[in-house]
C-alpha cells in the first residue's frame, strides 16, 4: 500500500460517448491530466481528448497488469483509470484495493453489463447467479449450474473460446433444452446486439469479443416422442424448485432398475418417491406393473402426475403422505402387496419398520431394494432383511462425469450410493 494523498479516480462506463458521463464525471475528466484506459478501447476514449481541453491528457493504454500498478504509484497528482460497468463487480476494483489504500481509491460504478442484459430482455434478475469465467476456468460456472437456477449471468473470456466450455458444460449436465440460451454482444453500445442461440447448432462466427452470457430457464412443452425406453436423462424429470436435485440420477437409476429384476406382471411401491423417477421409469420399462408412489413432501403428486405425463405412464396410486401413516391408519390388506420394494428417502428408523412391516408377506422371488448414502445405517438393515429370509448384496455406485474447461476436460464424481438389495 502506498501513503499518496493523490486520489485514483476509477470510472465505469458503459458508452463511448464523452457526453454520456455524468456532468460531475466529465468535469472530474476535464480537470485531469493522467488517465489509464484499457487497451481494447483506448482510441475511442483518447478522442475525448479532442474537446476543447485546457489541459492536455497523457493517456496510459492499460493491460490491467502490473505495469499499470507500477504507472498509477509512479503518478504524482490525481489520475483517472477508466473501466467498464461497476470496476467493483469481477472488474479492476478488487485489484486496486489489493495495491492501494481505500483513502486513495474513488470508484464511479456505472450499470453492470448484467443489468443492461436483463433489462433488455425484460427479465427480473434479483434472483440470478453470476458467475465469471473471464480468466478462470469453468468449475465455479459447474457447481453454479448443479443446482438449476432460474437465470445464471456469465461474465465470458474471448481468449479461451468460453463459449464452447458453456455449451460442453451444460450438454455434460444434461441441461442443453433446460436453459435459452442468450447472448449479448456490446451491451450499452451503438452496436448493441442481443441473440437467443440454439445450441444444438454450431455457435456463430461473428460474435463480438465482448460479450457475456445469460441462461434463463425455458419454459418448454415436453414430449414423450423422444424419451429412451432405458435411461432417462434426469432433465427430463420435473423437480422441486427449491430442491432440482431431489431425484434418483440417472447413473444410479439405472443401476436400481436392473438390480429390482422387474417382472412382466405385479406390483411395485416406490416409497420416498420424491419426483417418481425410479417407479415411473420402471413403469415404462413394464407397462403392466402397478406402481405405488409414497412421499410425504408437500407437492411431491403433483410433481408425479406432471412426470407420469411426460413419461406417457400412468401409476395406480399417489399418496402424499409419511409412509408411517400408511403403515398405521390404512388397510394395507386391501392394498396388493409390493413384489418389488423400494425404499429412499426416510431415517433408518422408518426403514426398518417398512421392512418389518411389509416383508413378511413378500413372496419367493420378490426384492426389497435400498439406496444408501449412510454408511452406518447399513448393518442394521442388511441383518433386518436376512432375518426375513432375503439373501442379500451390497453394491457400491461410484460414477464420475466428464466436464469441458477451457484446457481440455476433467472428471467430476458424483456422490457415492451404496445399494443393499434383497431377494427372497
Amino acid at each position: 500500500m502506498t501513503d499518496e494523498k493523490r486520489k485514483i479516480h476509477v470510472i465505469g462506463i458503459n458508452s463511448y460517448k464523452f457526453e454520456d458521463l455524468p456532468l460531475k464525471l466529465q468535469n472530474l475528466f476535464l480537470e485531469t491530466v493522467s488517465i489509464a484506459v484499457p487497451n481494447s478501447y483506448f482510441e475511442k476514449i483518447k478522442s475525448w481528448s479532442q474537446i476543447n481541453l485546457e489541459k492536455k491528457k497523457s493517456f496510459f493504454a492499460s493491460k490491467s497488469n502490473n505495469e499499470l500498478i507500477n504507472w498509477l504509484k509512479s503518478q504524482k497528482s490525481d489520475v483517472i483509470l477508466i473501466s467498464r460497468g461497476d470496476p467493483l463487480w469481477f472488474g479492476i476494483g478488487r485489484i486496486l484495493l489489493e495495491n492501494f489504500s481505500k483513502e486513495e481509491l474513488s470508484f464511479y460504478p456505472s450499470n453492470t453489463c448484467i443489468q443492461i442484459a436483463f433489462s433488455k430482455l425484460k427479465i427480473p434478475w434479483q434472483d440470478t447467479i453470476n458467475v465469471s469465467i473471464h480468466g478462470r476456468d469453468s468449475t465455479r460456472l459447474v457447481e453454479a449450474l448443479k443446482p438449476k437456477p432460474s437465470s445464471l449471468a456469465i461474465i465470458t473470456d474471448s481468449n479461451n473460446k468460453s463459449l464452447e466450455v458453456i455449451k460442453k458444460n451444460l450438454v455434460e449436465l444434461n441441461l442443453i433444452d433446460f436453459y435459452d440460451f442468450w447472448l449479448c454482444e456490446d451491451l450499452g453500445f451503438d452496436i448493441e446486439n442481443i441473440r437467443k442461440l440454439n445450441l444444438k447448432e454450431s455457435l456463430p462466427s461473428d460474435i463480438s469479443s465482448l460479450n457475456i452470457v445469460i441462461l434463463t430457464k425455458t419454459k418448454k412443452i415436453f414430449s414423450n416422442n423422444n424419451i429412451p425406453l432405458f435411461g432417462i436423462n434426469d432433465s427430463i424429470f420435473k423437480t422441486f424448485e427449491d430442491r432440482p436435485n431431489l431425484l434418483t440420477k440417472r447413473e444410479v437409476r439405472v443401476q436400481i432398475l436392473a438390480d429390482l429384476e422387474l417382472p412382466k406382471n405385479g406390483v411395485i411401491w416406490d416409497i420416498g418417491a420424491g419426483c417418481g423417477s425410479i417407479g415411473l421409469e420402471a413403469l415404462k420399462l413394464r407397462p403392466n406393473l402397478d406402481l405405488f408412489c409414497i412421499d410425504k413432501r408437500i407437492g411431491s403428486k403433483a410433481l408425479i402426475l406432471e412426470n407420469s405425463k411426460r413419461l406417457g405412464v400412468k401409476p395406480k396410486f399417489i399418496f402424499e403422505e409419511d409412509i408411517i401413516k400408511t403403515l398405521n391408519t390404512r388397510k394395507l390388506s386391501s392394498f396388493e402387496k409390493p413384489n418389488r420394494l423400494v425404499i429412499g428417502g426416510c431415517d433408518k428408523r422408518t426403514k426398518l419398520q417398512i421392512i418389518n412391516t411389509i416383508a413378511q408377506g413378500m413372496k419367493i422371488g420378490d426384492i426389497i431394494l435400498i439406496p444408501i448414502i449412510d454408511i452406518q445405517t447399513i448393518k442394521e438393515l442388511k441383518e433386518e432383511l436376512e432375518d426375513k429370509n432375503f439373501k442379500t448384496n451390497l453394491n457400491l455406485i461410484q460414477t464420475y462425469k466428464s466436464l469441458s474447461i477451457a484446457e481440455g476436460m476433467r472428471l467430476e464424481p458424483n456422490n457415492p450410493v451404496f445399494l443393499l438389495k434383497g431377494k427372497k
